[in-house]
């Protein structure tokens, strides 16, 4: 049934204002507006409300006429449908009407009496004052036309002459609301009428005018949430979602059939099965002589199914930023704050505590969130526990490096092994270093050398300093608003583009002196920064992320790379991929396989140990790479500093290793890609059917909800930033906290990483859990 939550809406209102006595048997008729459609849904003609069904709801468009859907009822819409029509028309902060010829508000339109403004709780709900509509007979053109003429004044409660009443609000229950004040202001002002005639005072002026515009700023601001919109993806019903299920089982049936080949192919597959037990029995199969670089990488596939249209994707986000803010009713909200007051109590003591011995109470900048961390004991898979022994569906998944699942078993035993033999580091060579360099370069044929280190910020630390050693050039361009991690030279620009040094409390002016930022995907400031760096001696490096700045926040073009590899040719830079999030996470070959664009260094960390500690590291060329080498290995005397006592160590890259392996055995990334691809799918179908003006858009295993809007705020509108971005910013906290409430966490309310433990039958529970949050939002 199509739009069943606005045609259940109808019954609802239905049967309360049946309960308490405004509606009698076939008398009146009561409608909601369907989100971001032209349509309303509305009781149908001469129909008793006590046997109303929803099925028996009717769809009318904003012309008046019917528009039958099928659903079998059959039934004709209120004659009144016109004038319900006109209202929608006219007042797009209206979400529900209600007509109803209920006793004491009837009585003053026999009386044709409007109702002056008698308290200010009357006007700051149902306007200046209760109007008189002219009278004309009941399901005409004319009586259409004059409730129109009315209702135009921002009011929200009117008495047809000889008739009844009209009362709209911002959605359903205010309607109900309002209907309910009209007849309780129509009781008080009758008894007055007859207690004391012509002695009836009203508020003063003043009062009237200042609660009278708390009405109209409410009603502006939710008008604005459906002029200033953009239609929403349509997603039909019936629709079939992405199946990370099939996907996982196609992976096994295809390693099953080349097993079998394998085994029918090679009669020594037994002596070789035995060779391979002693480098592990997980090992990925080996690639085939003479293949090309990168070719298992490109039979394995990559996570994104389909690229996003990018200027689509665009155009909702700026009409997103364009409107007033939409959040969880108050109600919904108290009750969210309710959660974590009595559920998370285990949660709130230990962080509490901990303020005392860490600075902000915990340790890692995703753990500060609203209304206070949670503290987890547990995670497993597809979920976290945490003290309180609640569960969570995760998809933080520690930040992304966790592709796999968290805390993945397979992995796990064979660290321990390594562990075991060798302890978490022994400050000399160890063989899982070379493992996991060669793992690397086999699926990212142009890494031809790697070096592993503490983390994605020491190893962009140490690209940009490599590449200043390489190329002689001091100059370094990154995108602004991106993030690469804390270093110095790079908290530039950080977040929101074209803020320059706003978060560089504590670095001094000359660490930041060559570092320069262009508007993201702006291909033309890039060059123009590129034509000033000359003039300063050159640009050393271009840094990027891939699929955009803060993991595709603001999505890059699908040809934005290859543009800046043609500008780093051509004014002889070096081009820097930032793939802390998306190496592994896009496909085994990362954003560069996935784009066909090679850079010249690739930043590795995250998923590049497996969510083990020490993820970071930086490859590229091997002429480039030869500056970090150790000891007396430098390139010409150009050896750079880089170095750490845990870098590299034992348990680290065994677990990089072993990940990496488990990833191309099961193939995981595109598994959890297609994870990402149904829940973004369900979540556009929920912001369809809610008709909100929210955006959910992924690459991959990574998946946007936008709700506020907040990182697309920049400096080309520096009053619109100052102006909105903490408003923006709460909203985007307390709708992580809905969510988390609800049983799903995420990073800070807007992002979300899938996983290969994502099944399809998680992410539908993950959805009914999005349903129930979304179900809350104001004017739904």
């Amino acid at each position: 049934m199509q739009h069943r939550l606005s045609r259940q809406h109808v019954v609802d209102m239905c049967r309360t204002m049946l309960a308490r006595g405004y509606l009698k048997a076939t008398e009146g008729n009561v409608s909601v507006r369907v989100p971001g459609h032209r349509l309303y849904a509305v009781t149908p003609s001469n129909y008793d409300y006590d046997r109303m069904r929803v099925e028996d709801i009717c769809l009318v468009d904003f012309d008046g006429k019917h528009v039958p859907d099928g659903t079998g009822a059959d039934l004709k819409p209120s004659i009144e449908c016109g004038m319900h029509a006109n209202i929608y028309r006219e007042r797009p902060d209206v979400n529900a009407i209600v007509h109803t010829h209920q006793p004491y508000a009837s009585a003053l339109a026999f009386l044709r009496k409007p109702i002056p403004a008698l308290t200010d709780e009357q006007v700051r709900f149902l306007g200046r004052e209760v109007a008189i509509i002219d009278y004309a007979p009941s399901g005409t053109g004319f009586l259409a036309r004059n409730v129109q003429k009315k209702v135009a004044s921002g009011d929200n409660a009117f008495i047809i002459a000889n008739h009844g009443v009209v009362a709209v609000g911002t959605d359903p229950d205010r309607a109900v609301f309002n209907m309910a004040l009209l007849e309780k202001v129509s009781i008080a002002y009758l008894l007055a009428l007859t207690s004391e005639t012509g002695r009836v005072y009203t508020i003063p002026t003043a009062i009237r005018e200042i609660a009278f515009g708390k009405l109209r700023a409410d009603e502006k601001r939710i008008a604005a949430q459906i002029t200033e919109a953009v239609e929403p993806l349509r997603v039909p019903a019936d629709e079939e979602l992405p199946s990370a299920d099939a996907t996982a089982a196609a992976t096994r049936a295809a390693a099953a059939t080349e097993a079998d080949a394998g085994a029918e192919a090679d009669a020594g597959a037994e002596a070789d099965a035995g060779t391979a037990a002693d480098v592990g029995a997980g090992d990925a199969p080996a690639v085939e002589e003479g293949a090309a670089p990168g070719a298992e990488s490109a039979r394995l596939g990559y996570a994104i199914s389909e690229y996003p249209d990018v200027d689509d994707v665009m155009r909702r986000l700026k009409a997103l930023t364009a409107q007033p803010l939409r959040g969880l009713r108050h109600d919904a909200m108290l009750d969210v704050l309710n959660y974590f007051e009595t559920k998370c109590r285990a949660s709130r003591e230990i962080t509490d505590r901990a303020k005392r011995r860490i600075p902000g109470g915990v340790q890692h900048n995703l753990a500060f969130n609203y209304p206070f961390p949670l503290a987890i004991d547990k995670a497993d898979g597809a979920y976290l526990v945490d003290r309180d022994g609640n569960t969570y569906i995760d998809f933080l998944q520690a930040g992304g490096p966790t592709i796999l699942g968290s805390n993945y078993g397979p992995v796990n035993e064979r660290v321990a092994e390594v562990v075991r033999a060798s302890g978490p580091v022994t400050g000399l060579f160890h063989e899982y270093e070379l493992k996991l360099a060669e793992i690397i370069h086999r699926y990212m044929p142009h890494v031809e050398m790697y070096r592993s280190l503490g983390s994605g910020t020491e190893a962009v630390m140490a690209a940009v300093r490599g590449a200043r050693a390489f190329t002689g050039k001091k100059m370094v361009i990154k995108v602004g608003g991106a993030y690469h991690g804390w270093s110095d030279t790079m908290v530039y620009g950080l977040r929101v583009p074209g803020t320059y040094r706003m978060n560089a409390k504590g670095i001094p002016f000359g660490a930041t002196s060559r570092t320069r930022e262009a508007f993201p995907h702006d291909l033309g400031q890039l060059k123009r920064k590129l034509v000033e760096n000359r003039l300063r001696g050159g640009t050393a490096a271009v840094v990027v992320e891939p699929v955009g700045p803060e993991s595709g926040t603001r999505p890059a073009p699908r040809d934005f790379n290859a543009g800046v590899r043609e500008l780093c040719d051509e004014f002889g830079a070096l081009l820097v991929f930032d793939e802390v999030v998306t190496g592994f996470r896009l496909g085994l070959g990362g954003a560069a396989g996935y784009f066909g664009v090679t850079p010249d260094l690739t930043v590795l960390g995250k998923a590049v140990s497996g969510g083990y500690p020490m993820a970071g590291g930086v490859g590229g060329r091997s002429d480039v790479m030869a500056v970090f080498g150790s000891g007396l290995d430098g390139k010409s005397g150009a050896h750079i500093q880089v170095g750490g006592t845990l870098s590299a160590n034992p348990l680290s890259c065994a677990a990089g290793y072993y990940a990496i392996e488990e990833m191309a055995r099961t193939n995981a990334p595109v598994i959890a890609g297609r994870a990402g691809d149904r829940l973004t799918r369900g979540l556009q179908r929920l912001i369809d059917t809610y008709g909100l003006p929210y955006v959910a858009y992924n690459q991959g295993s990574i998946v946007h909800l936008e709700c506020s809007g907040v990182m697309l705020l920049d400096m080309r509108n520096p009053v619109k930033l100052l102006r909105e971005n903490k408003a923006r910013k709460r909203l985007m906290e307390q709708m992580g906290a809905a969510y988390t409430a609800h049983g799903i966490v995420t990073l800070a309310g807007s992002r979300m990483y899938t996983s290969m433990a994502d099944t399809d039958a998680v992410i539908d529970d993950a959805l009914a859990r999005f349903d129930r949050v979304f179900a809350q939002v104001e004017g739904v």
